[in-house]
Parts: structure tokens; C-alpha cells; sequence
């Protein structure tokens, strides 16, 4: 598959914040088949850089001392080619600079926000690392979707924050669902997620990576010490499924039910 091209406001990038980055390390890898290399410690402070087949699919770290008590956490990014005015915008379209910005070394600018409804996401500005190798290719991130509180806030906010134009794919009292992008050319998704997010869990950004066989993945991820928070059900969009890791960080899972039948 062809190295991605990210658009500004675009998905590109993903970390993980985890408690324990060796184990965290072996779950993913049984789970996607992901290798892995780990930053210069002065330069980087050891960020591991996640790879399948040899392209660069996700990042992660340890907690430091102070963030201790923050829950383990998956983070997007959204590639942008100017991060002080996407850190105005954000602030501009009343959201909150979290992590003002700030240079990785040889690699780029990042800088984390919160949106309106308390959801937590990234921007990236490039200079060395490019961001995803691949896309929707088993072991690799497939979907992007905001699970929001205030539906009607966060469709305000990202055309203003990142300068999205987004289409509404649903609309119904049941179902609201909004893209970046449309159809094929959709980047990521928003969903009015008020209905179906337990009690106290905020907003927040979930990353789907595709699978070959999601019930074979939710067995070896539940045989690591994985939480399954939804269980595998077919869509129109593929077999999908919710897990929280050994630690507690969420993310999805997705099988291409069409390539599974043609196998």
C-alpha cells in the first residue's frame, strides 16, 4: 500500500501513555504483530516508535512521575502545516491548549488540546517523522471517531479549530454521525456518543485498528488481561469490536468483512 498523504486536519499520528511500556509493548505485538524501536532517551525520552511490516503504524511512553494518576491513554493527531495557529484556532474556537507547542527534534512541532466537551487530541506539524506508514492494512489504524457528550459543540468546533468541512452522514434522534471528508475521501468521524457512554467516562477520541480475524484478536487480547467493553458485531463498515487494554486504555478493532469472505 502506497505511503499515506495527510492532508491539513487529517489523522496522522497516534500514541500510546501506558503504565507499563514492557508490558504494554507485548500485548500489542501479540495482538497486531507490531516491532518496535525506541528513541534516544536524552533526545526523545525513549519514545517507542511501533512498526508493522517495516511501515510506522503508532508511538508510545511511559508515564512520567507526575502522570502517575492520569488514566493510560490512546491520543490522535491531526497533521497541521502551522501549529501556533492551530493552537489560536483552538483557543480561538473555545478550546483549551493542554500542551502548548512545542519541537521534537529533527522530527517536528506537536502541541495537545482539549475540545469544547473535554475530549483530548494532538496536533502535529512535520519536519522529519511524516507520520502513519500505512492505513487500514491489519495492524494498522483504520478509523478515527470523536465519542461525544455535546454532539452539536463538537461540530462547531473542529471546522473552526482544525478546518474541517464536515458531512453529515447521519442525522436521526438514534443516530448522529458527522465526517471529515466524504464517503471514500472521509478522514475521520464524529459521533453523538451522549446515548452510549457509561456514566462518568467524558469525551473522547478512539482509534480503530484493523484486524484479519476480530474474534481471534479478542481472545488473545482477553487471554493478556483486556477488558472486551463491546463485543464483536457486524456492521455495515466491517466486524467491530471495543477493548480497554490490561491497563485500561481504550481502543476498537475492525475486520474487513469483505476480505474475510473472498478468504
Amino acid at each position: 500500500m502506497p505511503t499515506p498523504h495527510f492532508v491539513a486536519g487529517a489523522p496522522c499520528w497516534a500514541d500510546l501513555m501506558t503504565s507499563d511500556v514492557d508490558k504494554a509493548k507485548a500485548f500489542y505485538a501479540d495482538l497486531f504483530g507490531w516491532t518496535y524501536e525506541t528513541g534516544d532517551q536524552e533526545k526523545y525520552g525513549g519514545y517507542i516508535t511501533a512498526f508493522k511490516d517495516g511501515a510506522m503504524v503508532a508511538g508510545m511512553m511511559g508515564k512520567m512521575e507526575e502522570q502517575a494518576s492520569m488514566p493510560d491513554v490512546w491520543t490522535v493527531y491531526f497533521k497541521t502545516d502551522d501549529i501556533a495557529a492551530t493552537a489560536d484556532a483552538v483557543s480561538a474556537a473555545g478550546g483549551q491548549v493542554w500542551l502548548p507547542p512545542m519541537e521534537v527534534p529533527e522530527q517536528g512541532h506537536m502541541a495537545v488540546f482539549g475540545d469544547t466537551g473535554g475530549a483530548a487530541f494532538g496536533s502535529w506539524q512535520t519536519t522529519g517523522h511524516t507520520g502513519f506508514g500505512t492505513l487500514a492494512e491489519p495492524g494498522a489504524p483504520a478509523w478515527f471517531e470523536l465519542h461525544a457528550r455535546d454532539y452539536d459543540g463538537a461540530v462547531e468546533f473542529y471546522p473552526k479549530a482544525l478546518g474541517w468541512d464536515l458531512t453529515v452522514m447521519s442525522d436521526t434522534p438514534d443516530f448522529r454521525y458527522s465526517t471529515y471528508g466524504d464517503g471514500p475521501e472521509s478522514k475521520a468521524g464524529i459521533f453523538d456518543a451522549v446515548r452510549d457512554l457509561p456514566e462518568g467516562v467524558p469525551a473522547h477520541w478512539v482509534v480503530y485498528w484493523a484486524v484479519e480475524n476480530a474474534d481471534e484478536v479478542i481472545d488473545r487480547a482477553t487471554a493478556h488481561g483486556a477488558t472486551v467493553l463491546m463485543p464483536a458485531a457486524d456492521t455495515p463498515f466491517g466486524r467491530m469490536a471495543a477493548l480497554a487494554d490490561p491497563f485500561g486504555a481504550v481502543f476498537r478493532i475492525t475486520q474487513d468483512l469483505g476480505q474475510a469472505s473472498q478468504g
